[in-house]
């Protein structure tokens, strides 16, 4: 018998390391801890909280689902999983007519993403740009733009062609958005062909990286890909697992960039509150899939898709983006004018309520340790957010719950204000 019991400390059974913190109770964008410390959440969880901590009304759509039909199978419609299609093919980008609802997390509707493409187009390779999260299955994990996500597994899936993605701050090709000429998106054609097979089904990419620094690319970067993947015959995915239902202050990041990528996935926030769910929407030309060959038990969840249901009838009220547009007006301006008192932070940037604040060093370097450092200062004021690169990187990501006030705002600034005194 294990020595393990139910009395022991969680930290010697859990086989991941946790956090110092319980978390007991969440309430729109505050949350509590068992000690009773109030926290502003800025990360929304875990980026998938959009409408913050038990939002109402969620809640009571799901309950509501419980005492009719917890689970069906695929096999079968149910009325909460046939309006979320609807509602996400009315929602999404024109040419995106198809709604795969087989997956219930972002990395396994990334994967099926690329899966379709490939089967579509006959080709293999898949173009991810540098530092670009594709996921944490064993597939998605050898696409990532992250060596370190990738070195610990001796059997990687082949095909990934990795690109100096579209990141300003620190361009790959030394030069600056006035006079670059879009090379990161010129020289794909040199990776292809010295680099790679030969042989691209897709290019997959967040149009805002997460992970990798909430790095935001320059006006017509996103247009020049897509017409560089149709010149090839290239499937375009968009990853909007974070940036989607408003988190850019559009209901895509898609809208915010007028592009309209093949195929986009999306997940996170799709269920407002925390309940799993993803779906992979596509072109009319790739409906012809056999069902089989992309499923999991519990995709498309009914207690999720009434979630869901409820989600995106919020989002589409008079007033949300609105909202979302106004408090990351307020969050980025008085970001921005304390960057001009702490050169510490080299860049503050973003869309919405999608923000990173990038911690630089005097010559200029990632400040790995500060941003770290940082992020503890700003948890023990009561605000919760990330480092990238999951803690290896030197970008403080803020993604407070959509339903943040102006008001919020101002608190969450006034506390970063009060943490940079560390570095004072």
């Amino acid at each position: 018998m294990s020595e393990a019991t139910h009395s022991a400390d969680p930290s010697r059974l859990a086989q991941y390391q946790l956090g110092d913190s319980m978390l007991v109770h969440g309430e729109g964008v505050r949350a509590w801890d068992s000690t009773g410390r109030e926290y502003l959440d800025c990360v929304s969880g875990t980026f998938n909280l959009l409408l913050g901590h038990n939002h109402p009304e969620v809640m009571a759509a799901v309950r509501a689902q419980t005492e009719q039909l917890t689970f069906a199978s695929s096999s079968f419609q149910t009325e909460a999983t046939n309006q979320v299609m609807r509602e996400l093919v009315k929602l999404s980008p024109a040419n995106l007519t198809r709604v795969n609802l087989r997956s219930s997390g972002g990395s396994t509707a990334n994967e099926g993403a690329i899966k379709i493409a490939q089967y579509f187009t006959g080709r293999s390779d898949v173009i991810v740009p540098f530092r670009g999260h594709v996921g944490q299955t064993l597939a998605t994990a050898s696409f990532n733009g992250f060596n370190r996500m990738r070195a610990p597994f001796p059997h990687q899936l082949p095909g990934a062609l990795h690109v100096p993605g579209p990141y300003c701050f620190r361009c790959f090709y030394r030069q600056t958005p006035d006079v670059c000429q879009l090379l990161c998106v010129e020289r794909i054609e040199d990776f292809i062909e010295y680099a790679g097979s030969g042989s691209v089904a897709c290019v997959i990419m967040e149009p805002i990286s997460g992970v990798g620094g909430n790095v935001v690319p320059p006006p017509g970067y996103l247009q020049e890909l897509r017409a560089f993947c149709d010149a090839h015959e290239i499937v375009l995915i968009f990853d909007e697992i974070q940036t989607a239902f408003g988190r850019t202050g559009e209901m895509f990041a898609a809208d915010h960039f007028q592009v309209q990528p093949h195929i986009m996935t999306v997940a996170k926030g799709l269920t407002g509150s925390g309940l799993p769910l993803a779906a992979i929407l596509t072109e009319e030309r790739m409906a012809n899939w056999e069902r089989t060959l992309h499923g999991f038990t519990y995709g498309g969840h009914n207690l999720s898709a009434a979630a869901a249901v409820k989600t995106l009838e919020i989002v589409q009220r008079a007033g949300f983006l609105e909202n979302v547009r106004a408090s990351g007006s307020v969050l980025i301006d008085r970001l921005r004018a304390l960057a001009r008192d702490y050169p510490i932070i080299g860049e503050v940037r973003g869309l919405g309520l999608m923000l990173g604040i990038e911690l630089v060093k005097p010559d200029g370097g990632k400040a790995v340790e500060a941003a770290n450092t940082f992020q503890r200062e700003l948890q023990q004021l009561g605000v919760l957010t990330r480092v990238s690169e999951h803690g290896l990187g030197n970008v403080i990501e803020l993604r407070p719950p959509l339903i943040l006030t102006p008001e919020d705002a101002h608190v969450v600034a006034d506390r970063f204000g009060e943490a940079l005194g560390v570095f004072a």
